[in-house]
């Protein structure tokens, strides 16, 4: 298994595709032990502490197992993709409210396809 190991290594297209695995491999493991900034340790303690000592502590043990840690300790990657959905749909919401915002997003679309009016009919 070593010898295939090192043999993949001499390849330069596998060398590169593996080199960048482990590389992600590891920005991953760093951005699930990091904690979003302006979360107090202390108090995530506490939390944990608390909910492990209550009824409910298997569900929230089942959804930490699932994150792999990183869910009650409030680290940066356990937040996911939720964060930039919830700020694109208070955007779209925000630009049907305030024209000024449509218009930024009509300007920042660029090479975008343009959007189709509703009373256009559709080819």
């Amino acid at each position: 298994m070593l010898t295939a190991f090192l043999r993949a290594f001499r390849t330069p297209d596998l060398r590169r595709k593996l080199l960048f695995t482990l590389f992600i491999i590891g920005v991953f493991r760093l951005g699930s032990t990091l904690p979003c900034p302006g979360v107090s340790v202390k108090q995530v303690n506490s939390a944990i502490n608390t909910v492990n000592s209550s009824a409910s502590a298997n569900v929230y043990q089942l959804v930490n197992l699932f994150s792999g840690g990183a869910l009650l300790k409030l680290t940066v990657f356990a937040l996911g993709i939720m964060p930039y959905i919830t700020a694109s749909i208070i955007m779209q919401l925000l630009a049907v409210v305030i024209p000024r915002l449509e218009t930024l997003q009509d300007e920042t679309r660029g090479s975008r396809a343009p959007r189709r009016s509703p009373s256009t009919p559709g080819t």
